[in-house]
């Protein structure tokens, strides 16, 4: 039921992985408890895959370049997946997806897509969660909360990217999907890949074993230039350029903070063992100020305070020619570990000596092992159930960026808890959707979008 979506999460996510991880180096570097993943047992009825016979049966709903990369990754995962539905908003996205996809799997039964499985339309997403076994939901973030609920209410088990919904009212709606999904014995993944990668792993061991001693603060970076813009052809509804340029509007991504920040948001949180307690922050359009890039903010900047008193300072920029960094650094009172996506791995004592050194140029991609670790569950008949990391970390991204929009200081709860909006409350229902649907915003006789301001917007 979608289109476009997030081919923006690294620089590295450019490009469709196509490293197949062997048997050998999956049982070596899975390390699940380590992510902080839940794992159990499935229900007898649950287990139809265990023992590798059996077809897994996917659907994708969303079709752009990110969900493309991971349909490659499950008919990478294992022998017996086969993609066998589609979903998009944009008819063009689900036909440039089938023709990559076809490219590789076109000839080995592992991509049986046939037209009448092929849904285009805000409604296709239910026609093709109802075929499946296996979703993968990809879509642009504010669509995510009614896909989950759906593949949930069908019984399917869920591969979905991050984040898990743009507002409090939609992680509150993920969080109710995610009681049901437990309750049916569902396995479901959040696309917060570093809690698949081996120098996260391998650091928040050393962590838990107290190399650094107990953590005292913490700093995370997500800072690079601009995403690029589509210009709103003539042809096109404001409700579909808004679409094609979901990571400039505030309901379709939820700024940068939520969209890329969130990553670096998500591993504080692992290693802190907790979410924050309150918020506050600032942020402005310094640079990117034109009506081209619709409303979201430039730069954030956002402290965090955890149970405990432990402080986050998280930032993210999207401004050309300033330095580009993404990674974390957390300050202990034995030492520092700092950690980034190349991937790196550092500990020091607390004098600046290197005490350990990780260094994984030859690591599986994190994206893969999303997958691998996925579908080897639903053969093993385990369960692997990222939703409440997954909706934790997406609701503390949501408090960092409804903190400097507001410019007001905000707690956990009163966060959750509100149901207001930075746009005009609208549902987007399916069933009374096309094209020439107003949008949740609209531009004003200048062409500019309503932009959130400090002091005035308010948040709760």
């Amino acid at each position: 039921m979608q289109m476009m979506l997030k081919n923006k999460k690294m620089n590295t996510d450019n490009k469709i992985s196509e490293h197949t991880l062997s048997r050998r180096n999956f049982v070596k570097t899975s390390s699940m408890a380590t992510a902080g993943l839940m794992l159990g047992t499935l229900p007898l009825g649950q287990s139809a895959y265990a023992g590798g016979g059996d077809t897994i049966k996917v659907a994708l709903i969303g079709c752009g370049n990110r969900g493309t990369g991971a349909a490659f990754q499950a008919l990478n995962a294992d022998e017996g997946v086969k993609l066998i539905a589609m979903a998009d908003i944009c008819e063009k996205n689900l036909k440039d997806s089938y023709t990559r996809l076809s490219m590789r799997y076109g000839n080995n039964g592992k991509l049986d897509v046939p037209d009448e499985h092929r849904f285009v339309g805000f409604d296709g997403y239910k026609h093709a969660i109802a075929l499946a076994d296996v979703v993968l939901l990809t879509t642009p973030t504010f669509f995510r909360p009614l896909h989950f609920e759906e593949a949930v209410r069908k019984g399917k088990h869920v591969f979905m990217e991050k984040p898990v919904a743009v507002d409090a009212a939609g992680v509150r709606r993920v969080m109710e999907s995610g009681k049901t999904a437990k309750e049916k014995g569902l396995n479901v993944v959040v696309g917060l890949q570093r809690r698949y990668q081996n120098n996260y792993r391998e650091m928040h061991r050393r962590l838990q074993s107290g190399e650094i001693g107990d953590i005292i603060s913490a700093q995370v970076y997500w800072l690079q230039g601009p995403f690029r813009t589509r210009k709103h052809l003539p042809e096109w509804s404001e409700l579909e350029h808004q679409i094609k340029n979901h990571f400039h509007f505030i309901w379709q991504s939820g700024d940068q903070v939520l969209d890329q920040l969130i990553h670096n948001i998500d591993i504080a949180n692992w290693y802190i063992g907790e979410h924050p307690v309150s918020a506050q922050g600032m942020g402005g359009r310094e640079v990117r100020s034109g009506k081209e890039y619709g409303q979201n903010y430039d730069h954030n900047f956002v402290e965090y305070t955890y149970p405990g008193g432990v402080v986050l300072a998280a930032q993210c920029r999207q401004i050309p020619g300033c330095w580009h960094q993404v990674a974390e650094n957390f300050l202990g009172t034995r030492g520092s570990l700092f950690t980034d996506n190349s991937p790196v791995g550092i500990i020091r004592d607390r004098n600046r000596n290197i005490r350990f050194s990780y260094q994984g140029e030859d690591d599986p991609s994190p994206y893969q092992q999303e997958h691998d670790e996925l579908f080897a569950a639903l053969r093993k008949g385990d369960i692997i159930d990222n939703t409440d990391f997954g909706a934790k970390s997406t609701m503390t991204a949501i408090m960092g960026y409804m903190a400097t929009y507001s410019g007001q200081f905000l707690e956990w709860d009163q966060a959750l808890k509100s149901n207001r909006r930075m746009y005009p409350h609208h549902d987007l229902n399916p069933e009374d959707v096309d094209w020439n649907t107003p949008p949740p915003v609209t531009p004003d006789e200048n062409g500019y979008y309503p932009v959130p301001v400090p002091g005035v917007t308010r948040v709760v």
